[in-house]
């Protein structure tokens, strides 16, 4: 861990602790500003006063640290629109009527089951100038093509909040929006809907048309739809229209990485691109010629791919180590990495917290540190023996590198991943090159029929390859329980153990077990707490009632007739069972009164049918019963109503109404989300 050793390493590491603790605390801008000028001052003090012996150079660099933590706060807050007072959010009555929008198409996403779907840019909520982001959703039956990036347009409609989390342990949706900078949404059909002829000609736009054209003209040329969406996303970076089919039997297959532009293909696009530059010499100014056709083509590949974080984390990346190459300096790849992270997250620190920018540092760092060790331990003399180890051996590293995460964010872990990068990497390096020579020629407007042809069959084998892959399940490990404290002391333990594989010493080999008692201390912790609770979940589920019963790690459900054989395979049910590391051990017809922690439970059906001289602490309304709801609440006198997802929502805010009268609490899952009771 020498790179700990590098300065810039401790200022990336204060400088991220800066933004996770603006992340999660939100401190107001004020308190940012004054942290900062705080920061800055003992910065300047501390750096004269060392200078001149006063104080201990370790003050220093405790003042370095805290001004590259500060920095990190204030960058955070900087860049999240919420905090500008433009922003639409500040506007109070944004959310409670229609307005007159004016919006710019800014990207377009991947359609929904009934809604085409942008990204746009706010320019104006009725009179007023406005900032900040919008998920846009046209009905599909309505629009009769795609709007283009850069379009401007009208909007007439309601703004709605980015909905909460409806059931525990499933994917924060609405959080994931957040770190997007967009904190709302809106419907709209073509009728509400006025596209203006003013279009912003940006390097987005210009982006856009370019990826639009090189599809237009692989489509003219007879490219199969199903291998040119996969092209699109191999080289181009556009998964929006790639099949879900497709992206499950990358998952399954271990393989899913390679669909998104990252490192993997931007190594190729640098490789390729030397060696058509080897021709020309390593003189002064061909090595200048050479750096800057490099840098071109690195830059322009982000550009056509749309910047993502993990497109321009691998361009910034590739870009350092090529500039340093041209230095004629020892570069350190590690520190390359370092300057490259720094820089981008000084620029959209939000980066930071999404998934493949973290899969993509990860898998990187631990090729670079990993792969080396991991390639001494077998010498093959022969060449193709040797190619085939040193794919398995950075496939290995990579996969190491990730595990945590990816077990964390999805659950599962593909059996097979070694088997699969050892077929796919050397067809995706053939495609990657040819892909690339294809895309330009299509951008051209010229594409040899036997290369599109080539590219194509390349692409449909390696998508047959993969699905013979993903259809062997049984090496498939799913449904996963893993919690942060897993996470971290797995990393922990997988780090101590390179250390002390790298050099074995009885130091090492301690720090190695301390590490697995850790971790050992994590899981039984999280199975402690586990066991210790318990809980009764109403879920919400659209025209469902799933009421579930958990003591300990044990699942009791309670539902209808029609889910009593399919809720294994329910997905609020398996979030709750993997969140909660528990099993679903009792399956139970719903009853109508149930008893929970000397709780009384009257379930209430479309029946509408109840004793009348039951006093339950608790009523659940499911299928729109037909009653007087006001003479049941006088009757009855519970403590709280709860209206599941199976309800009508009319009829849900006449009870809403009638609750608030009697100052009875009311909880509606589909506007609260699901109710606990613990």
């Amino acid at each position: 861990m020498k790179v700990l050793q590098f300065p810039l390493a401790r200022i990336s590491i204060g400088f991220i602790a800066g933004i996770l603790a603006a992340y999660y605390f939100t401190p107001s801008v004020s308190f940012v500003f004054s942290l900062l000028f705080i920061a800055v001052s003992l910065f300047v003090v501390s750096y004269f006063a060392s200078k001149r012996n006063i104080i201990n150079p370790l003050y220093f660099g405790i003042s370095t640290y805290f001004l590259s933590c500060s920095i990190g706060v204030s960058s955070q807050i900087a860049h999240t629109d919420s905090f500008r007072a433009s922003n639409y959010i500040h506007n109070k009555t944004v959310f409670e009527k229609p307005h007159r929008l004016s919006v710019v198409i800014r990207e377009k996403l991947r359609s929904s089951l009934s809604n085409e779907r942008y990204i746009v840019l706010v320019k104006q909520i009725d009179d007023s100038i406005k900032t900040g982001k919008l998920l846009l959703n046209i009905r599909k039956d309505s629009l009769k093509h795609q709007l283009e990036v850069g379009t401007h347009l009208q909007i007439y409609g309601n703004l709605y909040e980015n909905r909460l989390v409806k059931n525990p342990n499933q994917f924060d949706y609405g959080k994931y929006l957040e770190s997007k900078q967009i904190y709302a949404q809106i419907y709209t059909e073509t009728s509400d809907l006025k596209i203006g002829s003013r279009i912003d000609k940006n390097i987005w736009y210009y982006s856009s048309k370019l990826r639009a054209k090189i599809i237009k003209n692989l489509e003219n040329n007879g490219f199969n739809k199903i291998e040119l969406q996969v092209a699109a996303a191999l080289i181009l970076g556009q998964q929006q229209d790639i099949s879900p089919d497709i992206i499950k039997d990358y998952q399954f297959a271990g393989a899913v990485h390679i669909l998104s532009v990252s490192g993997l293909h931007i190594g190729f696009i640098l490789l390729f691109v030397t060696f058509l530059l080897k021709p020309f010499p390593n003189t002064k100014r061909g090595s200048i010629f050479k750096l800057i056709v490099i840098l071109f083509s690195l830059i322009s590949f982000g550009l056509i791919a749309g910047f993502a974080p993990s497109v321009i984390r691998s361009v910034t990346m590739f870009s350092f180590v090529a500039i340093g190459i041209f230095l004629r300096r020892s570069t350190n790849i590690f520190h390359t990495l370092l300057v490259s992270m720094l820089l981008i997250l000084l620029v959209q620190p939000s980066f930071f917290f999404f998934f493949f920018f973290q899969l993509s540092y990860m898998s990187f760092y631990f090729i670079l540190w990993l792969h080396p060790l991991l390639a001494q331990l077998w010498k093959p003399k022969n060449k193709i023996l040797n190619y085939f180890w040193e794919i398995l051996t950075v496939s290995f590293a990579a996969q190491i590198g990730t595990l945590p995460l990816s077990i964390y964010y999805f659950h599962q872990f593909p059996g097979l991943f070694f088997v699969t990068n050892l077929i796919i990497i050397p067809f995706l390096s053939l495609i990657m090159a040819l892909g690339a020579l294809v895309m330009v020629l299509a951008a051209l407007d010229f594409v040899p029929l036997f290369l599109s042809k080539s590219l194509e069959w390349s692409i449909y084998i390696l998508n047959k390859i993969i699905n013979s892959i993903a259809s062997l399940e049984q090496f498939i490990f799913r449904d996963i329980p893993f919690n942060w404290q897993l996470l971290l002391s797995l990393y922990l333990l997988i780090i101590t153990t390179i250390i002390w594989f790298k050099k074995p010493s009885f130091n090492r080999l301690i720090m190695t077990l301390i590490a697995v008692l850790i971790f050992q201390l994590a899981y039984f912790q999280t199975y402690w707490t586990i066991e210790k609770q318990s809980e009764l979940i109403v879920f919400n589920s659209y025209k469902n009632t799933i009421i579930a019963e958990r003591i300990g790690k044990n699942i009791t459900l309670n539902t209808s007739d029609s889910l009593l054989k399919t809720s294994d395979k329910n997905q609020v049910v398996k979030s709750y069972s993997i969140g909660n590391f528990s099993n679903l051990k009792t399956k139970k017809r719903l009853q109508n009164l149930m008893y929970f922690k000397g709780n009384k439970i009257l379930i209430i059906d479309s029946l509408g049918v109840y004793p009348k001289d039951i006093r339950p602490d608790i009523v659940v309304f499911t299928q729109s019963p037909k009653i007087n709801f006001e003479r049941f609440l006088q009757t009855i006198k519970p403590k709280i109503i709860i209206a599941d997802a199976s309800n009508f929502h009319n009829i849900q805010k006449l009870w809403e109404e009638s609750c608030t009268k009697q100052n009875i609490p009311f909880h509606a899952t589909t506007e609260k989300g699901y109710y606990r009771l613990d």
